[in-house]
């Protein structure tokens, strides 16, 4: 059976603002210092799955750009462009649509775009074992990870504790999807021992996931059906972009994973890591003695556990402790490490004030 990766890879990326735009998001930027996130998800599942046989979902705003920086393996053809935003469902079923109309029932392995892992090899390993048992169960799968603190900031997996099997590895029915939680709940996710951090990376035939779509959300694959239809014809553009705009915007954990009864789970512990937020780059880069990640022409005095970035300009601090501080050429953030995940709630202001030449 063939395999293919989708990348979902039209998100913006609001919690890094300011440095991840509409048009330069956070998945078209080289974080790591190796390549653009993008590449590095690609580079990563090579063995496993073609690097050839990758589907990337993206917008038309950051089209044009992608195309000119994504993985030389990646055939342009392969690029889905979507003419509105909605939501992941409406982006996986795209993918799905496309892959099966072309090769038929093959391996789909969803993949986000934006995402860090330190032990590629055990990553490597931990899919493999993922793809083998979605081929042999016709399961929808999903690979979490297993928590080593307390978070807030991501979803959680409940599994049931006594495995479906464990040859080869040991598969867990999942018991629910949790959003992110208090401080106090994911404590107790912790100490229960079977949560588990929501990845956000799947595995499944087009044909299971697609009858799940039929299931599940009947209206949006309904809808999608003529953009099924119309993939390599000459209709194929002015299809997309008159039916997506009136497609329902949905997660597709909020759509099927959550509903659906054929939902499996495989532990994985690879040094995974979001990277959703600007607290997250310790992930990547190791703080300094006084606990500072510095990425900027910087001096301080008396400065402790802050991240700072820069564009070239020199930033001097005194005093600053706990801080994120982030420079471009055009916009300064300014930001208390705690409260990190509120820099959405910015980008969403400048939204409502129209100003749209800083998001």
């Amino acid at each position: 059976m063939n395999k293919f990766a989708t990348i979902l890879a039209g998100g913006g990326g609001t919690r890094f603002w300011p440095l991840s735009r509409q048009e330069v998001p956070k998945q078209l930027l080289n974080i790591s210092g190796n390549d653009i996130m993008l590449n590095d998800t690609i580079e990563r599942f090579k063995g496993i799955i073609p690097q050839e046989n990758t589907v990337i979902v993206t917008n038309r705003t950051q089209a044009v750009l992608l195309e000119s920086i994504m993985h030389s393996s990646v055939s342009k053809n392969n690029i889905l462009i979507e003419p509105v935003a909605r939501n992941t469902a409406a982006s996986i079923l795209f993918a799905a649509f496309s892959i099966e109309k072309t090769h038929g029932d093959s391996l789909m392995v969803v993949l986000p775009s934006d995402h860090h892992i330190t032990d590629e090899e055990q990553f490597r390993l931990t899919l493999d074992e993922a793809c083998t048992v979605a081929m042999e169960r016709d399961k929808i799968v999903t690979i979490g990870i297993t928590p080593i603190f307390p978070s807030t900031g991501y979803g959680y997996i409940a599994y049931d504790k006594d495995p479906i099997s464990i040859h080869p590895v040991a598969i867990y029915d999942v018991a629910e999807f949790v959003e992110k939680p208090t401080f106090k709940k994911a404590q107790g996710y912790l100490a229960s021992g079977n949560y588990l951090w929501n990845s956000g990376i799947f595995i499944w035939k087009t044909s299971v996931i697609i009858d799940n779509f039929k299931r599940y959300l009947p209206r949006l694959y309904k809808t999608m059906l003529p953009i099924s239809d119309a993939l390599g014809t000459d209709q194929e553009d002015a299809v997309i972009n008159q039916i997506y705009p009136t497609l329902q915007s949905i997660s597709i954990d909020y759509g099927i994973l959550e509903r659906s009864d054929e939902v499996v789970v495989l532990s994985g512990q690879f040094g995974w890591n979001d990277i959703g937020s600007w607290d997250a780059l310790g992930a990547i880069f190791p703080p300094d003695e006084s606990g500072n990640i510095i990425k900027a022409n910087h001096i301080g005095i008396d400065t402790r556990n802050s991240i700072i970035y820069g564009n070239g300009r020199l930033i001097t601090t005194i005093g600053v402790d706990g801080f994120i501080i982030a420079d471009t050429e055009d916009a300064l953030l300014i930001c208390p490490k705690d409260n990190a995940q509120a820099v959405k709630d910015i980008v969403d202001i400048l939204k409502e004030k129209g100003m749209k030449e800083y998001i």
